[in-house]
């Protein structure tokens, strides 16, 4: 699903958010990505969804090589990926079902099929009876499950999620750890950047360590 060759990032004011980056995740696979502010993680996920482009090395995600692709090409290697943030980014003027509706909207999807999928992506994050409120209305754990809803809602194969219980006390954090959990289990692969070490310590899965853009460690968590 994803392979990095050597890849490095430098951006035009001389900062190396990369240095000859290597490793690979297989379809399916649940990986973090941990680091120090500035280590490189946000350089990283933004390389996946082509916000960026490697200065070196070849990044390859799902067989596509971003650094050769045309922007055209873009928005479809965007379908395959569904991206979490830690602030939600949610719409509080919509109700929480138009808020998980809108990338399949884009998409010009019937409206049979998008009540289907919303359904079911309601219904996968545990907020099945909640379509009609409002973001506002929910808590913050909740407004997070909106948000992984919307994410997943497209069926993507790949989940990216920046910092995702950054704002969400341990109780709830180990909630959406479940939730993205239960959608690695289903096939999609997940990577999670994330600060929370003693959370990652407990799920033990593939852990990826950077510092200063460099791959340090990768290996299960401990």
């Amino acid at each position: 699903m994803i392979r990095f060759e050597q890849v490095g990032k430098r951006y035009p004011n001389g900062h190396v958010g990369l240095h000859e980056l290597s490793f690979h995740a297989r379809r399916g696979e649940f990986l973090f990505v941990t680091g120090h502010s500035g280590a490189g993680k946000s350089t990283l996920l933004r390389l996946l969804l082509a916000l960026e482009r490697p200065t070196s090395g070849r990044l390859l995600l799902a067989g596509q090589d971003i650094g050769a692709i045309r922007n055209a090409e873009i928005p479809y290697l965007r379908r395959q990926i569904g991206v979490v943030f830690q602030n939600h980014q949610l719409l509080f003027d919509r109700s929480v079902f138009d808020n998980v509706a809108l990338p399949l909207r884009i998409l010009g999807l019937p409206r049979g099929e998008i009540a289907r999928r919303v359904g079911e992506a309601l219904q996968r994050v545990s907020l099945k009876d909640l379509g009609e409120a409002l973001p506002a209305d929910l808590s913050s754990g909740q407004q997070q499950r909106v948000g992984i809803a919307r994410a997943v809602v497209h069926e993507p194969a790949l989940l990216l999620a920046d910092e995702p219980t950054g704002n969400l006390d341990p109780r709830l954090a180990a909630e959406i750890m479940g939730v993205f959990e239960d959608i690695n289990r289903l096939g999609t692969t997940v990577l999670i950047a994330s600060h929370d070490l003693a959370l990652i310590a407990r799920m033990r899965h593939r852990l990826l360590t950077l510092q200063r853009g460099r791959l340090i460690g990768d290996g299960e968590a401990a």
